[in-house]
């Protein structure tokens, strides 16, 4: 099912994430449902935070990077990162323009090291530890801040986050056009 993404403003987007358990209810289905969505709105990584649920999960399928076959790396990236640690990042940071499904129609230049060691737990409860570099380790940076309740814009200079705060208003209020379901805070529900 595809799920309705929460704007940012939603105070879920800043919540302490809780970590789950193989016995989570209806894991399998959150999955899918979390990639249904994911893929229906255009996105390359989902955190359960942006479908409203407070937990350590999110999903990457950074394979729409590679449409170009400029990056063969991440034809098949895709991951599912159950109670992620990033244990250590490296490297010389590099900029690179992100954007988010919780704050469309904003995209900055953030600055993030280009190597990650990650832990994390896949859809099978099995324990992982991988290295992983470039764009794929970007986009599991930018996801796992999300469960951390941190935005990409908390990491952009402090100017461009005054000049972006209107727009940003905006999306609060559901003053925005998007191609996919999503849900605002600060919108008044119709009766």
């Amino acid at each position: 099912m595809i799920l309705p993404i929460v704007a940012y403003g939603t105070p879920v987007l800043r919540e302490e994430t809780k970590e789950i358990d193989e016995n989570h209810p209806d894991l399998n289905l959150l999955l899918e449902d979390m990639f249904e969505t994911m893929y229906a709105s255009k996105g390359v990584g989902l955190a359960a935070p942006q479908i409203g649920l407070p937990l350590r999960i999110f999903i990457v399928d950074a394979s729409g990077f590679n449409e170009d076959d400029e990056h063969p790396e991440l034809a098949d990236f895709k991951r599912v990162f159950i109670n992620p640690i990033i244990v250590e990042e490296s490297g010389k940071e590099w900029k690179f323009e992100e954007g988010c499904l919780s704050i469309p129609g904003i995209r900055e230049d953030v600055s993030r090291q280009p190597n990650v060691v990650i832990e994390y737990y896949n859809e099978k409860f099995e324990l992982i530890e991988e290295t992983i570099d470039g764009i794929a380790a970007r986009v599991i940076q930018h996801e796992y801040d999300h469960i951390e309740g941190v935005l990409f814009t908390d990491k952009i200079n402090p100017l461009r986050k005054r000049l972006i705060k209107g727009k940003l208003n905006d999306i609060a209020k559901g003053n925005i056009k998007v191609n996919y379901r999503m849900k605002f805070p600060l919108v008044k529900a119709k009766h």
